[in-house]
C-alpha cells in the first residue's frame, strides 16, 4: 500500500495517531441536524441527531444513527417507522428540547403540534421538512445503531436556513454521550 508523501505528523493510521487526531477531522464537519421521532407500544420518543445522511439514490434511502443511551433508541428498536425532521436555525429552542432533555424525565411532545404519520409515526408539524421512513435495516456501529430508512411519506413546513451542528453547539445532551 502506498503512503502519501508529506510530513510525518500529517499522515497517520489509527494505530499511529491518537483519538484527538481523529477528532480534529470530525470537528471540522458541520452536518445538518435533525430530530428523529419514534413510536411503538404506546410510547413515543424523539432526539436531536447529528449522524444522518442519504445513503442511496435509487432506491432512495436515508440512514440515521441513534445513541444506545437514548430513550429514542429503546423505542425505535420496536418501531416500524421513524420520522426524520429538519429544523431551521430559528428553531434552536426545539433542538434544545429534543437534544438537551431526556424523555425518561419529560414528555418532549407536550404542547407541540404533532400529527400521526404512516405506520403510527410521530410528525412534528412545525418542522422545516420531514419524512417518515420504514425501517429496512439496523446496523450496530458501536455506541450508536444505524437505521436505514425507506422514505414513504413526507412534507414541508417553514422556510429558512437549516440548523447545523455549529448552531447546536452548547446544547448539553440529555443523556451522556460517552
Amino acid at each position: 500500500m502506498a503512503v502519501a508523501q508529506g510530513s510525518e505528523d500529517a499522515v497517520g493510521t489509527r494505530d499511529a495517531v491518537g483519538a484527538e487526531d481523529a477528532d480534529g477531522f470530525f470537528h471540522r464537519l458541520d452536518p445538518d441536524m435533525c430530530v428523529v421521532t419514534a413510536a411503538a407500544g404506546g410510547e413515543r420518543a424523539g432526539c436531536l441527531v447529528g449522524f444522518a445522511c442519504q445513503c442511496s439514490i435509487r432506491p432512495p434511502r436515508f440512514a440515521v444513527w441513534l445513541s444506545k443511551a437514548n430513550r429514542t433508541y429503546r423505542v425505535a428498536r420496536a418501531a416500524q417507522c421513524l420520522t426524520v425532521h429538519l429544523l431551521t436555525r430559528e428553531q434552536r429552542e426545539l433542538a434544545e428540547l429534543f437534544g438537551g432533555r431526556t424523555g425518561d424525565e419529560v414528555d418532549k411532545f407536550a404542547g407541540l403540534d404533532v400529527a400521526e404519520g404512516h405506520g403510527g409515526a410521530v410528525v412534528l408539524k412545525d418542522a422545516a421538512a420531514w419524512f417518515v421512513g420504514t425501517i429496512l435495516h439496523r446496523t450496530d456501529g458501536g455506541d450508536h445503531v444505524g437505521f436505514v430508512l425507506d422514505p414513504v411519506q413526507w412534507g414541508q413546513g417553514r422556510e429558512g436556513q437549516l440548523l447545523r451542528l455549529s448552531d447546536a453547539a452548547g446544547i448539553e445532551a440529555g443523556h451522556p454521550v460517552d
